[in-house]
């Protein structure tokens, strides 16, 4: 198959984006000496949380990700509308559906009182995330450097324009990607995160039922799977709108099982299914499949690479006192 310069150049890693590559603040420990015990405060509190509520882990990795892509790992998606400006958090592709907002407020809480005026929002964010993808995954605790500043816009717009859509195709995915600085590998790799979680019915658009007014399933659903989630949205439209799980393999356990659906055709989204539709995609969909220890370190990385997207360091920003308004 031929394929088009910006996946080829992308594919072949020699992209000369320099989005996101912006980290000069950065670094591992930054809280060593100002909050020695920040990171085991994050650690030990997200631990509870997940033993309470297993849901935890996909929300906060799902969150970190909707803020990296918005105006960089700055924090902004936790802050508040006010009357004057609809915030991120209250655009579509956010709400209602991405939750756990009031975890990361109480984490900061703690902190807050532990050493005031030391710990970022999106840092807490990030360290989070850290945790959640060892909680839900059985990954090693990676290192995650600190030093990320709180950022002081959050626009609706902005998570509009800047957020892929479920509806995505391949190519739109990889423009999206690659205007954060991230690669094809990327894309393939985070996708993954699909691996844990659950999605309104609404965000389906379809596929499982009247695909583009044909009266049938989307082609590329596998149709059991189709049957099924016609069963399971039958709700949709009632006042709380229906949630389904996005891996019918281990719903709550973060591994390569998504990769394997996807060749089964059992890609939740449009934007899951589409990456068997290019040529470098699509191997790299089949070598995750089948290499699980491969892609938990590419998962790795790549979460460490979307943590550091243009990030706020030194003066730029500030620190919150509380994550869900500026100070």
């Amino acid at each position: 198959m031929k394929c088009l310069g910006l996946l080829c150049l992308l594919a072949t890693g020699l992209s000369t984006l320099s989005v996101g590559a912006v980290k000069e603040g950065l670094k591992h420990k930054y809280y060593h000496r100002s909050c020695p015990q920040a990171e085991e405060i994050i650690a030990n509190m997200m631990e509870n949380f997940t033993s309470a509520d297993q849901r935890v882990p996909a929300r906060i990795i799902r969150m970190h990700f909707h803020d990296c892509f918005v105006r960089g790992c700055d924090g902004s998606i936790l802050l508040n509308s006010t009357p004057v400006n609809k915030a991120e958090k209250d655009a579509p592709p956010n709400n209602p559906s991405v939750k756990g907002f009031e975890l990361i407020d109480q984490i900061k809480e703690v902190l807050e009182n532990k050493c005031p005026g030391v710990v970022s929002c999106a840092d807490i964010l990030t360290f989070a995330t850290r945790e959640s993808v060892h909680l839900s995954g059985k990954f090693e605790r990676y290192q995650v450097r600190g030093g990320r500043k709180d950022g002081k816009i959050s626009r609706e717009s902005d998570a509009l324009l800047n957020l892929p859509p479920p509806s995505a195709n391949v190519q739109l995915l990889v423009q999206m990607f690659a205007n954060k600085g991230l690669s094809l590998e990327d894309l393939v790799t985070l996708s993954g995160g699909h691996s844990i979680g659950v999605s309104h019915c609404s965000s389906l658009l379809g596929r499982h039922v009247n695909f583009s007014k044909t009266g049938t399933h989307d082609p590329t659903l596998d149709f059991h799977l189709a049957m099924k989630l016609k069963s399971e949205c039958v709700g949709v439209h009632k006042a709380e709108p229906t949630v389904v799980v996005m891996d019918r393999f281990t719903p709550t356990s973060l591994d390569n099982k998504y990769y394997k659906g996807l060749l089964q055709n059992k890609g939740l989204f449009t934007s899951d299914q589409t990456l068997l539709t290019n040529t470098f995609t699509r191997k790299q969909v089949i070598a995750n499949a089948v290499q699980p220890l491969a892609w938990k370190k590419k998962f790795v990385d790549a979460m460490i690479k979307m943590g550091e997207i243009e990030v706020l360091t030194g003066q730029k920003g500030e620190i919150r006192k509380t994550c869900d308004r500026v100070n």
